[in-house]
């Protein structure tokens, strides 16, 4: 699903160098879940950047589903961000006078799609809120409102699903059951889950973690050899 090689990044502000990502070389299979995890400032929102084609990189390469993304002008990598991934975000970006079902549909309006309410409705009973698909945000909890977004993520059918701390906003409630649903979507349709935190219970539910520090990836285990070195080091 996505392979890096050697991915850089490095901003000039104010006159000086800030070197946000240094080399960094990943291999990420198809239906994994995955952790990012570290500090402020460790480099993972960056990457997390990179890997969304948000943003592209200083060097290195970038390969993702096979597609080669280096050298994509913006309207190839629109299609890539439209077809291929789905986005949840922390502050669940949510316009507050449109309904769930509403704000679930917005991805299909600009590709044309028919029947947007149907699909739109669907995804959301995907996400346990077939009940609340005419509420507006305001009328729903976080973990409800943080539903609505990944419903919005689902509506495309991503094979990649970027997670940028999606229960940094929620209580420990409704952080297990935003992470159960996670979990669901990955081992039941096989999607592909990159979540980003710096919560390590957040981390643990994931299959593999990756650790950053200061731009570069400074561990890369999967979740039984993390849980031993934990209690190695007990």
């Amino acid at each position: 699903m996505i392979i890096t090689r050697e991915l850089t990044k490095i901003y000039q502000l104010e006159g000086v160098v800030v070197n946000a990502l240094l080399g960094v070389s990943l291999e990420i299979a198809n239906g994994e879940f995955v952790a990012i995890m570290g500090a402020s400032g460790s480099g993972k929102s960056t990457l997390m950047n990179l890997l969304g084609c948000l943003d592209a990189p200083t060097s290195g390469t970038y390969e993702l589903d096979g597609i080669l993304v280096n050298g994509l002008n913006d309207d190839e990598l629109a299609l890539i961000r439209t077809h291929k991934i789905g986005f949840v975000f922390q502050s669940y970006n949510l316009l507050p006078k449109l309904s769930a079902v509403d704000q679930v549909g917005m991805p299909l309006i600009y590709s044309g799609t028919p029947n947007r309410r149907e699909i739109a409705a669907q995804a959301l009973v995907t996400v346990g809120l077939g009940d609340r698909i005419n509420h507006r945000p305001t009328e729903l909890s976080g973990g409800q409102q943080q539903r609505v977004g990944i419903a919005r993520a689902l509506v495309k059918n991503p094979s990649l699903i970027l997670a940028d701390e999606p229960t940094g906003n929620l209580d420990s409630h409704s952080t297990g059951e935003i992470l159960d649903l996670f979990q669901q979507l990955n081992e039941e349709r096989g999607i592909t889950i990159l979540l980003v935190t710096h919560e390590p219970d957040v981390g643990a539910r994931a299959n593999r973690v990756i650790t950053m520090r200061d731009g570069a990836v400074i561990s890369d285990l999967p979740q039984h050899a993390v849980v031993a070195e934990k209690e190695h080091a007990q």
